[in-house]
């Protein structure tokens, strides 16, 4: 059975029982706390916890689903994978245990040609809480399952909860007995592999408060409504159901597998290593697939680090498998296949999807020569410091640091795996229990940020009863003071009937007129005033779906719930604002007017003065091209379009050519704004100005890259623009004032000036390097015999640059390239800003002299780190530096010391 007839019959199947079938969130969670959507109840999570009243009583979904906690185990399991599909059934307050455990009976085990899953009881196993007798007779009652396939376990397996204050619950899960080939008898108890968890029912019916762990709560009593929440992993089903191993080999991942193995030259299943690698290949880039396709581009900070991390796994799992040079225009199309009959975007956004993997494919290519380089550098490092003693006194192969490795995994995308075989083929060793404690330690930092960040946002259940009284209405649109009602307030995380001067606090209205940030537009400024009180407003959010919140610091008085409340916005900032929202539509449009309709947008943030704008693109700007955008934006402001904003169904504004930014997500009534009619159509629900004039001027200040597709541009709006330029103009009246030419000729007037400097600068390069070659005879003349070697060391004082040390170092090498002969020179290469130098240590060897051992890279190394620095190269030329000048005699010393010995 195809996965997507399994996806098929589960949806057809609830929705004849009465649920309302709900779209796959995106893997973008709303959730601030979560990345990625990571469960199918997470989307439901408001209704389940009773933040936001459920629309409908039932409900059916199949999510999209991103983890990354269990990467390692991806490829060694039959289960794990990064995405996945969740089949969900809710129920929020209609049906409760018996209804759940009935459905679930009755899909799985109804036949195929009645439209079942068609799966054997016989096969089937459950558990449940080992204290809910409740299921344990209703499993008896309803699937007639015998006590001994029903087992019950702790709380660490088969309690749900959150982890934190609020609603919780026992839960069952439905287990597949594979046969004996596949492990031991004995249930699911057994955690054995042989039993597959199919299927989860979770009862939520129970509020938990004081939770000190995942097992350690109390449990305060019944919730109000008694929820349920089920899921169903839609590709553990599918390899049961497709006769295969595991879930790799499902129809919807196999084809980009065989076509690794293919480009690879392997086949699938003769080599347990390469199968892993395959296995990780097919999982990572389905993953990638369906990241891109909701809007996530590669980049070194949150969910676009991780999309990185998984293509990176991808290139580095086919390097290990043979294959150096790309493979993604054979990858990337084959899942685009196997996926676009459950998800049609695959195929319609596949244009943009492939341009962002594959420029991320060349990138990380590049960088990953400059990782074997670092590589092949500390293997040499590690030859020439030579095998140290093993414990018993024998020789042990010669050792890479664990730093070095944790170094290459964590700034160079290396996993250790790659390491440690490279070094294997050279004959070294890596320093792993090292590596080991540094990614230890930083896991622990990772650990204490997510955990400080996670106690900086309040627990969302409170806003539970707010919520309950209704959507917070924003009235800003047409109004800036609006007369509204208090309905709560929460001080420190904890509702309170009132807060008093010097609080802060967080206060919830019926109505408001402050925008709270959101659309990319940050929030109003402005006061909330009523009888006796004002309160500064410090941000606007949205914590939870419909309520809208404001920060304050009360400034006078005390502000009670039910009070009057009149907020007033500032009405200059809010002017600003409009004008850079709707002077981001403008560039926006000015950019595709310019650079061709690839040019999407990917991200914005505006405020009054400033936008930001982040756009689809694979290569920088060139000056004339920026002009241009800037030239269209401010033609667009002077021709005075019209700004029209209407609100209709989201099919319509399609249908009219409105503007869907990629991976934003909208309901069924959406807000269109259109400046200068088709010119500029989008849709958007943030504050405009009314007329393209109205914005002033555009100002675009820079131009820079956020990942391998993506590029933003800045630019200051209005006032704050008129002001830039201002500046600039006062910069350029003191340059035409001091040089004392016009405005005209200033520019070549600069280059001269910078031309004669140029000069200057190598005219005195050259003093300085004659200088130095004076002291050539002398410097050969000073050889000293050490360990058989002519040996030349000198400290030179204050030189221009490394290259001059360098220079003089060659040449004395060639006075010298007659016999085995070691030349090291160091000097203080003096500052640009006059400050203290660096000092730089330069070694060079003769052939007889490397015949005989000597090592320049060994030697710049021992001088660099008595000058608190490092350094190395090769055997006949190498470089160091440091920090400490006064050091340099002391390093000189220690390298013939080296020689002597």
């Amino acid at each position: 059975m195809q996965t997507a007839e399994i996806r098929r019959r589960w949806l057809d199947f609830f929705e004849r029982n009465g649920h309302t079938v709900v779209p796959s969130a995106s893997l973008v969670s709303d959730d601030p706390s979560l990345m990625f959507t990571v469960a199918g109840m997470v989307p439901f999570v408001p209704y389940l916890s009773g933040l936001v009243p459920a629309p409908y009583a039932r409900a059916t979904s199949v999510q999209k689903c991103i983890r990354t906690n269990d990467i390692e185990e991806v490829g060694r399991t039959p289960r794990h994978g990064t995405f996945f599909q969740m089949c969900g059934n809710f129920s929020f307050g209609d049906y409760f245990k018996e209804g759940a455990i009935r459905f679930a009976w009755e899909l799985l085990t109804t036949s195929e040609a009645d439209g079942g899953l068609g799966f054997d009881p016989q096969d089937l196993w459950v558990t449940v809480y080992e204290d809910d007798d409740e299921a344990r007779g209703l499993w008896r009652e309803i699937a007639g399952l015998p006590d001994e396939r029903i087992q019950g376990l702790g709380k660490d397996t088969n309690y749900w909860s959150t982890g934190q204050p609020g609603p919780a619950g026992p839960c069952s899960e439905i287990f597949f007995d594979r046969g004996p080939a596949y492990g031991v008898d004995g249930g699911p108890a057994t955690d054995d592999d042989r039993y597959v968890e199919i299927w989860n029912l979770v009862f939520m019916q129970y509020r938990i408060a004081d939770v000190r762990s995942k097992t350690d709560f109390e449990i305060v009593g019944p919730l109000p409504k008694q929820n349920i929440d089920t899921g169903m992993g839609l590709e553990r089903v599918a390899f049961l159901k497709q006769g295969v191993e595991n879930m790799y080999e499902i129809d919807q991942v196999r084809p980009v597998l065989d076509a690794a193995a293919d480009l690879a030259g392997k086949r699938y299943g003769e080599n347990e290593a390469d199968d892993v690698r395959l296995r990780v290949i097919a999982d990572h880039v389905r993953s990638g697939l369906m990241l891109i396709a909701d809007g996530v581009t590669p980049s070194n900070e949150g969910r676009g680090y991780i999309l990185r991390r998984l293509l990176r796994r991808v290139i580095l799992s086919m390097r290990l498998l043979g294959v150096d040079g790309p493979a993604f225009e054979r990858l990337f199309p084959a899942s685009r296949d196997a996926m676009k009959a459950a998800y049609p975007e695959v195929e319609r956004d596949f244009d943009f999807i492939s341009r962002a993997a594959y420029a991320e494919e060349r990138t990380f290519l590049r960088t990953l020569g400059a990782g074997i380089q670092i590589l092949d550098e500390a293997v040499e490092q590690a030859k020439d410091a030579g095998s140290p003693l093993s414990g018993d006194g024998v020789d042990a192969a010669p050792l890479i640091g664990g730093a070095t490795a944790f170094l290459l995994h964590d700034t160079h995308g290396f996993p250790i795996e790659l390491t440690l075989e490279i070094a294997e083929e050279a004959g070294v060793e890596v320093d792993q229990a090292v590596f080991a404690t540094l990614m230890q330690e930083q896991r622990d930092r990772a650990k204490a940020d997510a955990k400080a960040k996670k106690g900086q946002r309040a627990d969302v259940s409170v806003y539970r009863e707010l919520r309950g009284l209704g959507e917070t209405a924003f009235v800003g649109y047409d109004e800036l003071v609006h007369e509204s009602r208090v309905l709560g307030i929460v001080v420190d995380g904890r509702p309170a009937p009132a807060a008093h001067e010097g609080d802060i606090a967080e206060l919830v209205l019926a109505e408001t007129t402050l925008w709270a940030e959101s659309g990319g537009q940050d929030s109003d400024q402005g006061v909330i005033v009523g009888d006796g009180f004002e309160a500064e407003v410090l941000d606007v959010q949205k914590p939870v779906p419909g309520l809208i919140v404001h920060t304050v610091k009360v400034a006078i008085g005390t502000v009670a719930v039910d009070a009057r409340a009149e907020t007033r916005v500032d009405a200059d900032y809010r002017r600003g604002a409009a004008q850079a929202h709707s002077g981001t539509h403008i560039v926006h449009a000015a950019l595709r007017e310019v650079l061709g309709p690839d040019a999407h947008q990917a991200g914005s943030y505006n405020k009054a003065g400033y936008l930001r704008l982040d756009f689809t693109h694979g290569e920088a700007l060139s000056a004339e091209t920026k002009s241009e955008i800037e030239e269209v934006s401010n033609l667009a402001i002077r021709s005075d379009y019209e700004v029209v904003t209407r609100e209709m169904g989201l099919d319509e504004a399609k249908a009219l050519g409105a503007m869907a930014l990629f991976g934003e997500k909208y309901g069924d009534r959406v807000r269109v704004v259109d400046i200068g009619g088709p010119w500029s159509r989008e849709l958007c629900a943030g504050t405009h100005v009314s007329s393209s004039a109205e914005i002033g001027m555009i100002n675009l200040v820079s131009e820079s890259s956020v990942g391998s597709t993506n590029r933003r541009v800045e630019s200051l709006v209005g006032l704050e623009a008129f002001r830039d330029l201002a500046a600039e103009r006062a910069i350029v009246q003191q340059l035409t004032s001091g040089l004392k030419v016009p405005r005209l000729e200033l520019v070549d007037r600069v280059n001269d000036l910078a031309a004669q400097l140029r000069a200057a600068e190598k005219k005195i390069a050259k003093l300085e390097a004659a200088k130095l070659a004076e002291r050539l005879p002398a410097l050969v003349d000073s050889a000293e015999r050490l360990g058989g070697f002519a040996v030349v060391t000198a400290s030179l004082g204050t030189v221009g640059s490394a290259d001059d040390v360098r220079g003089l170092v060659l040449q004395l090498r060639e006075r010298l390239a007659a016999e085995p002969a070691v030349v090291v020179l160091a000097g203080v290469v003096a500052a640009d800003d006059g400050g203290a130098g660096k000092p730089v240590v330069i070694a060079a060897t003769t052939p007889a002299a490397r015949e005989a051992g000597a090592k320049a890279g060994a030697l710049a190394r021992l001088g660099a780190q008595v000058l608190g620095g490092g350094g190395g190269g090769k055997d006949d030329l190498a470089q160091g530096g440091g920090s400490d000048p006064a050091k340099i005699d002391e390093a000189l010393a220690g390298i013939r010391a080296s020689l002597a010995g």
